[in-house]
């Protein structure tokens, strides 16, 4: 069972969320926040799976909140919700550490699937959202080391450049002539030798480290 804190300062929407979540077998909704100060203080009493974050709230929004959430160093991870594919709020969240974004107005499928998927340590990527995303606001903050200084190898450079567009394993699998499993296997390495969270922050990495930005042309894969 996955269990979920609901952090939107409009009751109505965390309503609307707690209906569809409670309708799932395998999620439920343990608590409510109205702002991201009641979410940060709920997360450390409740100690939930995930956090179904809002970006804009009034006071602590949604980003400082994330921010003090992955700060504690807890279990807990954050799912964060936007209502334009663009806002500025959402590289910041990112950054914050949160582990990917959903657009409001999503299906309640993709809701269901994107918190399952970050609930099992995963992240959530848009490849085409999120691209444009980073590609904006890209350079924010310090650029993050280039991959030639950590100790990667060519095909796990491969492996990042990809994921960066957007594709997933299944992708990347094809595209390089691999299995799926050496996929998955070449992803946990790369996150454990980057220090990084998730998936999502492997996106953000090969952007800020200057490894993708538009443009550039994708790696050739070996046959």
């Amino acid at each position: 069972m996955t269990d979920i804190l609901l952090a939107d300062d409009q009751a109505l929407v965390r309503t609307g969320f707690r209906l569809i979540l409670d309708a799932a077998p395998d999620l439920r909704v343990v608590g409510e926040a109205g702002d991201g100060a009641e979410a940060v203080t709920a997360t450390r009493r409740l100690r939930p799976d995930l956090v179904l974050m809002d970006v804009r709230m009034p006071g602590v929004d949604g980003v400082e909140a994330t921010r003090r959430i992955v700060a504690a160093g807890g279990a807990t991870r954050v799912l964060m919700l936007t209502t334009f594919d663009l806002d500025e709020y959402v590289y910041a969240a990112l950054r914050a550490g949160a582990s990917g974004f959903l657009l409001k107005d999503a299906l309640a499928a993709d809701l269901l699937s994107a918190i399952r998927v970050v609930a099992r340590g995963e992240a959530v990527v848009a490849p085409t959202v999120t691209r444009r995303l980073l590609e904006r606001y890209v350079g924010t903050g310090p650029a993050a080391p280039a991959p030639e200084t950590v100790p990667v190898t060519a095909r796990e450079r491969e492996v990042l450049v990809l994921i960066a567009r957007g594709l997933t394993n299944g992708e990347i699998a094809a595209r390089l002539y691999v299995t799926e499993g050496t996929v998955k296997t070449h992803v946990r390495r790369l996150l454990a030798k980057l220090g990084l969270r998730d998936r999502v922050h492997a996106v953000v990495y090969a952007y800020e480290s200057g490894l993708v930005r538009a443009g550039v042309t994708d790696p050739e894969p070996d046959r």
